[in-house]
């Protein structure tokens, strides 16, 4: 599975910005899809992830729940990061990920075995 992430760019501080992910080479359908990022000095850390069932769970990371929404398009093939009020500390560059390991969706970015080039958000305060 082939992962290009696209949208990020420079935002004002509680402003809103949309990352795209679209997926090729395999069944999207078939993975769990997760965004990470990993801040200038900082470790990768997990945002958000979206299950492949047909009975959609998502999960967020405390950081950003209730500003950012996942969501996907299996017909576009493509994951969609919806980032509101965002923040300074939001600025990273932005990675999709493909999970067709485990049966449920996950926050460990190790079981993301496939993942975009990033994409970078920044913000300004």
């Amino acid at each position: 599975v082939q992962l290009q992430a696209s949208g990020g760019g420079l935002v004002q501080s509680g402003g809103s910005l949309t990352l795209s992910c679209a997926a090729s080479g395999g069944t999207f359908s078939n993975y769990h899809m997760g965004w990470f990022r990993r801040a200038p000095g900082k470790e990768r850390e997990f945002v958000a992830a979206i299950s492949r069932d047909d009975v959609i769970t998502t999960l967020y990371s405390d950081t950003v729940k209730g500003r950012f929404t996942i969501s996907r398009d299996n017909t576009k093939n493509t994951v969609y990061l919806q980032m509101n009020s965002m923040k300074p500390e939001d600025t990273a560059v932005y990675y999709c990920a493909a999970n067709g390991l485990t049966d449920t969706v996950s926050v460990i970015g190790g079981q993301y075995f496939y993942w975009g080039q990033g994409t970078l958000v920044t913000v300004s305060s």
